[in-house]
């Protein structure tokens, strides 16, 4: 079957004969190019864990074979003919019931304005296509790999969905059974939030449903490099509508003021006269990530007490639950996103099984408890 074009399943995916039980990530290739299609399929050549469902040289083509195939993982390119990538990114996150888009372009530059974009539009992660002739080697690492986490983070997250006819039934995992500690009431005077895999697009839901009322200040750690956060910070002032800023030694939290961790160190807080300060640690920290969660969920709970609260978004690993027990010791409130609505419910999903929540939900709903506890009404926009 050619891949020049619109294709169907190249190859079952399946090391056994087609008896395994296990079924492979099925994705779809979305590229202009037939030899960045040709070569990408290659690289999964072999490989039991995936199946090729098909490829599409245009995007619109690949929302007409989602609406009719079950995929778990669209490979999408940013600069193509017609509808681009990142236009096109929506629709093909709505076509898909649920499946994880990485972006694979020569746009995905570390710090490109296009990756940031890409990840707050909801895309679970991107890599920089590289030029013809350089796609073995590193690139084919890190493409297995991103592949392999997106799609065994969620395998058994998704729902039932119309599907093709010879497409293999999907697993349904029941939602997670978690005890939840009692929410909490009363003042909100810091709010910190933590996210990494797919948290652009979940702190872009949460953080659109905070009207210009609600006045805490805001701290945000999100695993990102260096070189990404002004693009990130850029972004996230322009959804929230409120200043943002990278946070720097010595900058003062301010009411209505976002500030995001800088990607060489931790958010601590310290006091200074009448005035709370940020502090950057450079320290490595127990989660081994940079910036960690931890850090900044504990120096909340030391300054804030109750009234600081903690968000706990999608992300990979057990970030954050070292600093939201910290939290809850001190008598603040931990709210952690939910299954269904993570991309990876790795660091929510900890959060939440070690009994630190008090809600598991989806941003909105999160926000939604978050305006009410400081009698702000929710903007829906």
């Amino acid at each position: 079957m050619s891949r020049a074009g619109l294709s169907g399943s190249v190859r079952t995916g399946l090391a056994d004969g087609g008896r395994s039980t296990v079924r492979p990530i099925r994705v779809l290739l979305v590229d202009d190019s037939l030899v960045a299609r040709t070569v990408l399929a290659r690289l999964l050549d072999g490989r039991p864990e995936f199946e090729i469902a098909g490829a599409a040289p245009t995007a619109d083509q690949a929302i007409g074979f989602l609406s009719t195939h079950d995929i778990d993982i669209v490979v999408l390119d940013v600069e193509m003919p017609g509808k681009d990538g990142l236009t096109a990114l929506p629709e093909i996150l709505e076509a898909s019931h649920g499946a994880r888009v990485l972006i694979v372009s020569s746009a995905a530059d570390a710090g490109a304005s296009a990756t940031v974009r890409a990840l707050t539009l909801g895309a679970a992660d991107t890599l920089l296509k590289p030029t013809a002739g350089n796609f073995a080697g590193e690139f084919a690492h890190k493409f297995v790999d991103a592949l392999l986490r997106i799609g065994h983070a969620h395998h058994d997250q998704r729902r039932t969905e119309p599907r093709a006819a010879d497409a293999p039934p999907r697993p349904v995992a029941p939602a997670p059974i978690v005890a939840l500690r009692a929410a909490r009431s009363g003042k909100i005077s810091c709010l910190a939030i933590g996210a990494s895999t797919g948290g652009l697009h979940a702190l872009s839901a949460f953080l659109r449903r905070l009207p210009p009322e609600f006045r805490a200040p805001i701290l945000i750690t999100q695993h990102l490099p260096p070189p990404f956060m002004p693009y990130f910070a850029a972004q996230l002032r322009d959804i929230a509508g409120r200043p943002t800023a990278v946070a720097s030694d010595g900058a003062p939290l301010v009411p209505g003021q976002m500030l995001v961790a800088p990607g060489e160190g931790h958010i601590r807080l310290a006091r200074s006269g009448s005035r709370i300060v940020v502090q950057i640690d450079p320290a490595a920290a127990p989660s081994r990530c940079m910036p960690s969660v931890d850090p900044m969920f504990e120096a909340v709970a030391e300054i804030f007490g109750g009234e600081g609260v903690g968000v706990v978004l999608t992300g990979m690993g057990r970030d954050g639950t070292i600093g939201a027990e910290a939290m809850v010791k001190a008598g603040a409130e931990i709210l952690a996103q939910d299954a269904a609505t993570s991309v990876v419910w790795g660091m929510p999903g900890s959060v939440a099984q070690a009994g630190l929540a008090s809600l598991v939900m989806a941003p909105e709903e999160l926000a939604r408890h978050v305006c009410n506890r400081n009698g702000a009404a929710t903007a829906w926009r």
